[in-house]
């Protein structure tokens, strides 16, 4: 027994002895109850399993240097969502003056919960169900509900990766194949195909080369073979990627973090060379303040902020898990939130410097196609001549000549113009056509490197860069699943990995058959949105309102060696929940006043069209909300009832070689807290450990409450209790 101990200085005093043996025990250090030879709860000592569990506790993968895991987090924030969402919104909500709303919700929303999930993933290291069972029994659905909306997310992300290695491997081929409609052959006579010659040549690519999509989601038309072997090779990346955990994933990320921002900077000094690059530029920094006013925009912005982020999934949690305590994860938020929005602003210059390009080449096009037309109107003479400015060269026009003569013509003709058919084409109207998602990466974007120089080339890195910002994203959102799992079930990482890779790919065939795409459209309206806000409010509530703000700033404190600052506070406490709350109200509304459709393209219109979702497809919806949203309110109940353990009142007393545990399990509340803390309750310490030893589901929470100088294995007791709220 420790010489400081209260018993050895009784045996040197002759004061009368007064306190209880509780208050003695209290005193004492932590013990494994297990080890002991009398065990009075009855429970057996597993040797096997407490040495497997001391050997997880202590050597738990670790990032190998602190570059591996700021990749790695950076690689998980920055996805698809930067090239191709960032910057439609950024068109369509005001330029320049989007990035305010923006950067304020970053930083009042983005940056606080970014730091909470970093910090209770480094702090209580397990993964998301195992932290929020720690902090708060009755909230463990959360982590629950998070697995679940990884896996929905990972189901139809991983297609898009798929589509992007079907375009990698067309594009070594010049020409790209997406660059000019097909031929066929009618009969004698070749001619092009009516659905590519009515819409345009990567259209038709995308759509029935690609997809070779249906007219809506009730044909189902069979599987693309194509797109499933595809799926399959982009299931097997995810799978080796994340065979070995960290250890495989991290050195992964060292080429697919850092490769999109070398694939970015050659897209952005390629496009700065091009003719109308600057245009594109200047229509997309041209501020429209009073954009700023209206509240979708500040909805929107909110979204892509928690979007972007990854919060709430669940990876953010997993990776920072893998990091030693002493950590500065405030610094890595901050890092990593702000590279997330630069990188967003160097995705929009480079799209908006390639679509300028693209909107000068489409904007010549509409000029020759109807200076044709207006030729042939003065040849049959339904145009006069004198119409014509004098300066005006047809063989040369210019854009300028042929607004010009497009106002004169208008002006004098009034009455007949609409009959002429002629065209404004300003480039104006080309700049402000907003292309988003498949449209933008697929369509828009391969339209416009087909007239690069050496376009094969910049092809095959555009693919490249998308495939790996998916992985990224993808490792992100699979550590989601799998790092949690593993902790909470101590399965085998690798059969465990291998199996979810499978049965993700068996459930993701529907997304690979003919009518897959409006599926992908389905899951990522509908799968995540709601579902996750719920689960970040309560996270937020979980932390500020039932652990305690104060009680966490106290554990960072000691985590970090500093106090973070006063904001973060506030902002847990009151900012964060409060917008968090507004932004799930805006969401069910704008849910509930947005037909729930989708845009399918009709073969024989060649042409999009919004179609609402069929009975059955409305039933899948619906049971996707439901289904990812269902372990809150099911383990709350289960717990609250005391239908399941929540792994409280675990503590128990042995006796072995002098060493003492009482078990306490049947305890009055009051007294367990006595028993275990100290006389007075409102001296309970807090449940955050100095030491990060874990004694598995046995145990009240993941971690050991020991400090005393003679480690773990000295004679003590377990100090185990349960967050409690300060209120």
């Amino acid at each position: 027994m420790p010489k400081n101990s209260k018993v050895t200085q009784r045996e040197h005093s002759s004061e009368h002895v007064t306190e209880s043996v509780a208050d003695l025990l209290a005193h004492e250090e932590p013990v494994d109850y297990k080890r002991s030879i009398l065990n009075v709860t009855g429970e057996t000592w597993d040797k096997q399993k407490d040495g497997d569990e001391e050997l997880d506790a202590e050597n738990r993968p670790a990032w190998s240097s602190k570059l591996q895991y700021i990749l790695a987090q950076i690689g998980y924030s920055v996805g698809l969502g930067n090239v191709w969402r960032f910057p439609y919104l950024c068109q369509k909500n005001g330029g320049g003056a989007y990035l305010v709303p923006y950067l304020v919700l970053l930083v009042i929303i983005g940056l606080p919960l970014f730091f909470l999930e970093l910090a209770v993933g480094q702090r209580i290291r397990r993964g998301s169900i195992g932290v929020w069972n720690y902090i708060c029994p009755r909230l463990g659905g959360i982590g629950y509900a998070s697995c679940l909306v990884c896996f929905f997310v990972g189901l139809y992300y991983n297609v898009i990766i798929g589509w992007s290695i079907f375009y990698f491997f067309k594009s070594f081929q010049y020409p790209l194949p997406w660059s000019e409609c097909p031929i066929v052959t009618n009969g004698s006579v070749a001619v092009v195909e009516t659905e590519c010659e009515r819409s345009s040549a990567t259209t038709y690519f995308w759509y029935r080369e690609t997809l070779d999509i249906s007219n809506s989601i009730s044909e189902s038309g069979g599987l693309n073979w194509k797109m499933t072997l595809c799926l399959l090779v982009a299931w097997s990346l995810v799978l080796l990627a994340m065979i070995k955990g960290i250890q495989s994933s991290g050195k992964v990320m060292y080429f697919s973090s850092l490769f999109p921002y070398v694939v970015l900077v050659c897209f952005l000094v390629r496009g700065l060379l091009l003719r109308g690059a600057v245009d594109g530029i200047m229509h997309m920094f041209t501020p429209k303040l009073d954009k700023m006013l209206d509240p979708q925009v500040w909805r929107e912005a909110a979204t892509q902020v928690f979007f972007a982020l990854g919060l709430g999934f669940g990876g953010v949690i997993a990776f920072s898990s893998y990091n030693k305590q002493d950590n500065n994860c405030h610094f890595d938020a901050t890092l990593v939130s702000f590279i997330n929005f630069f990188t967003s602003v160097l995705a929009t210059l480079v799209v908006f410097a390639v679509l300028g390009f693209k909107a000068n080449i489409m904007n010549e096009k509409c000029v020759v196609e109807n200076a044709e037309k207006i030729l042939g109107y003065l040849n049959t003479n339904v145009l006069s001549h004198d119409l014509i400015p004098p300066h005006v060269n047809f063989s040369h026009l210019t854009a300028k000549d042929y607004n010009e003569m497009y106002r004169v013509i208008m002006t004098v003709k009034e009455a007949r113009f609409k009959e002429l058919g002629l065209d404004p084409c300003l480039l104006e109207d080309e700049l402000n056509k907003s292309v988003q998602g498949t449209g933008l990466a697929f369509i828009a974007f391969t339209e416009a490197m087909t007239h690069f120089p050496a376009s094969p080339f910049w092809s095959v890195m555009f693919f490249l860069m998308l495939i790996n910002l998916g992985l990224g994203s993808m490792i992100g959102t699979m550590s989601g699943i799998i790092t949690p799992i593993i902790d909470t079930f101590k399965v085998r990482k690798e059969v465990f990995t291998v199996g979810c890779c499978i049965f993700a790919f068996a459930v993701g065939l529907i997304f690979v058959q003919r009518s897959g795409n409006y599926f992908v459209t389905m899951f990522d309206d509908y799968s995540a949105t709601l579902p996750l806000t719920v689960v970040v409010i309560l996270e937020n509530i979980a932390v500020a309102w039932i652990y305690g703000t104060k009680k966490f700033m106290q554990e960072l404190t000691e985590m970090l060696g500093f106090r973070p600052y006063q904001f973060y506070y506030y902002t847990w406490k009151y900012v964060s929940p409060i917008c968090m709350a507004v932004l799930m109200t805006a969401s069910i509304i704008q849910l509930g006043v947005s037909p729930p459709g989708y845009s399918a393209w009709i073969k024989e219109e060649a042409a999009e069209k919004f179609l609402f979702y069929p009975t059955w497809a409305m039933a899948i919806l619906i049971s996707l909300i439901i289904l990812a949203s269902l372990p809150l309110p099911l383990v709350f109940i289960l717990r609250q009832f005391h239908l399941v353990s929540d792994g409280s009142n675990a503590l128990s007393v042995t006796y072995k070689k002098g060493r003492m545990m009482k078990d306490i399990s049947n305890l009055e509340d009051n007294d367990e807290t006595r028993f275990i803390l100290s006389k007075v309750p409102s001296e309970t310490p807090s449940p955050m450990p100095t030491h990060r030893s874990y004694l598995g589901p046995g145990s009240n929470s993941p971690m050991e409450m020991s400090s005393a100088p003679n480690g773990r294995y000295g004679s003590g007791y377990l100090l185990a209790s349960t967050p409690e709220s300060e209120l």
